[in-house]
């Protein structure tokens, strides 16, 4: 049996995100795998690939051939030359974690009690009432009426 290391496509349209597994070659490209062994999502900035350095080295090692696109993967983040041999490549970038958003919070919350301000304060500006009565059309009594 010809085992191919592919990725597997998930996601919606124009969103890709991909699995990387282990599958038959004879599988469809988003069929059966016999392993995921890790992930990569082009998408995100800088891009996130996520590869399990061990089963990698083990069904390179069995035979399995990785594709054209994993390939690349796999040189990127060092799992190929590690299986041949070679030295190691500049580390990948790395997204900053984000902030914690309670934490965020909180500060923000104690900012408010201690600046002393109440936050009562409107967020736009009050319409004037001179812009108002120009707007609205003067109301006058008719001759008529009275």
């Amino acid at each position: 049996m010809a085992v191919k290391i592919k990725l597997k496509r998930l996601g919606m349209i124009r969103n890709a995100q991909y699995r990387i597994v282990v599958a038959d070659s004879r599988t469809k490209r988003d069929g059966r795998a016999i392993e995921e062994i890790g992930l990569y999502h082009p998408k995100q900035n800088p891009s996130r690939i996520e590869i399990d350095a061990e089963r990698a080295a083990y069904w390179l090692g069995v035979g399995a051939q990785p594709t054209e696109p994993v390939l690349k993967l796999l040189k990127l983040t060092g799992d190929w030359q590690k299986f041949k041999g070679e030295p190691a490549p500049a580390p990948l970038k790395v997204a900053e974690p984000a902030p914690d958003r309670h934490a965020l919070y909180e500060a923000a919350a104690k900012e408010t009690v201690s600046g002393g301000d109440t936050g009562t304060a409107a967020t736009t500006p009050r319409k004037s009432k001179k812009k108002d009565e120009a707007e609205a059309p003067a109301e006058t009594p008719t001759e008529g009426e009275g």
